[in-house]
């Protein structure tokens, strides 16, 4: 595996940093995730919905984990977990600034405790002015301007449907830690890697945040079309909806022809991209015409094999058949034994040393003997 040999300290809790602590879990690391020995990680008591008692929100982003229960404010746990940081190669963490510090276990401390240390701190807004602000996914969408984008009307922001900044920040915490790993490897020195979600949303609205920062345009809702490539939108079928993503102009003629309007590709309202954005109220209202003649798996089955991009909104049912249909395996059998649990699958495919699902998800504080015999061996 990848990262076989590697130790990360996991004293996250909810969504961002417990992902990214899973995905180096996939890849072979072992992670010993450290929890409070009543409550655990905030999301174990998220739900419905539960599977045997189990959160699935918590079961969804923690396999692939050993948990040790350990009470910080105990002078016995804490030596344990002293000695934890001294061996891992990485300590992922998000508490509020400054907390990490109350246990002796800030930046600083760990680095002398071990030098070779990549420590991962993720925040809400950043260690300065920031500081103080909670870290929650729906405040990130809001105040980072991801909110003021989405929706239908000017009147009706709304987030995304998942917590998106969270996984964003997780992803992007990853590819911190593994910088920093491959750097130690020349160097023999860890450091710190930081991440924050205002930060992460604010890269990852990639053409809409360049667009500000290049040309002081400030976007606003556009519902689902985009604003700079038409058609580009979910248009109404005679059953359900479907969406339609034209990137260029051969696309656009195959959808013409496909819709039985090859007129259209040469009206010099349409002709180019450009011509299409400019025009799009009318071109939106032709095409939605000629769609709502026939249902959306009709106009799928016209319009794939031309190579048209297209597809219906398919529910999380629907989008998992979907996958399966694709042979893409979007769920898998995840611990040893009869003691498995259905996980999604890891989405990085590697030839040689393919993600492992070795570990279901722990129970509270499963794996806290045998670490604490590691620990004090």
């Amino acid at each position: 595996m990848p990262m076989s040999g590697l130790v990360v300290a996991d004293f996250s809790r909810v969504l961002a940093a417990p992902y990214a602590a899973m995905l180096l879990g996939d890849l072979g690391a072992d992670v010993i995730k450290v929890e409070h020995p009543k409550t655990g990680d905030d999301t174990r008591a998220w739900g419905p919905p539960f599977v045997e008692g189990e959160a699935t929100y918590f079961m969804g982003v923690n396999r692939n984990k050993r948990s040790v229960a350990a009470d910080l404010t105990s002078d016995a746990d804490r030596a344990r977990v002293v000695e934890l940081v001294r061996r891992a190669d990485v300590l992922l963490e998000n508490f509020r600034p400054g907390t990490m510090a109350r246990f002796g276990l800030s930046y600083e401390e760990a680095r002398e405790l071990n030098p070779g240390l990549v420590y991962c701190s993720i925040t809400g807004f950043g260690e300065g002015q920031g500081a103080t602000l909670p870290g929650y996914d729906l405040l990130a969408q809001a105040v980072g301007g991801l909110m003021s984008v989405t929706g239908s009307d000017p009147d009706s922001p709304v987030k995304a449907g998942v917590a998106l900044v969270d996984v964003l920040t997780g992803l992007h915490a990853t590819v911190g830690v593994l910088a920093a790993l491959r750097e130690r490897d020349h160097s023999g020195h860890g450091q710190r890697v930081e991440v924050n979600l205002l930060s992460t949303l604010l890269s990852s609205m990639v053409n809409q945040s360049a667009g500000y920062a290049m040309a002081g345009m400030v976007p606003g809702i556009l519902g689902n079309r985009h604003p700079s490539i038409a058609p580009y939108d979910v248009y109404p079928t005679a059953d359900q909806p479907l969406v339609v993503a034209v990137g260029n102009d051969r696309q656009f003629t195959a959808l013409c022809e496909g819709l039985g309007v090859p007129e259209l590709a040469t009206d010099p309202r349409f002709a180019t991209n450009t011509d299409r954005v400019a025009h799009i109220d009318s071109l939106t209202e032709l095409l939605a015409e000629r769609l709502r003649t026939r249902p959306a798996t009709e106009w799928t089955s016209v319009l794939t094999p031309r190579r048209v991009p297209c597809g219906p909104v398919n529910d999380l049912a629907s989008a998992f058949a979907f996958a399966e249909s694709l042979d893409l395996s979007p769920t898998v059998p995840t611990g040893m034994g009869e003691d498995t649990v259905s996980t999604v699958a890891n989405p990085i495919g590697l030839s040689r040393t393919p993600p492992r699902y070795d570990r279901r998800p722990p129970h509270l504080g499963e794996h806290t003997a045998e670490i604490n015999r590691w620990l004090e061996g």
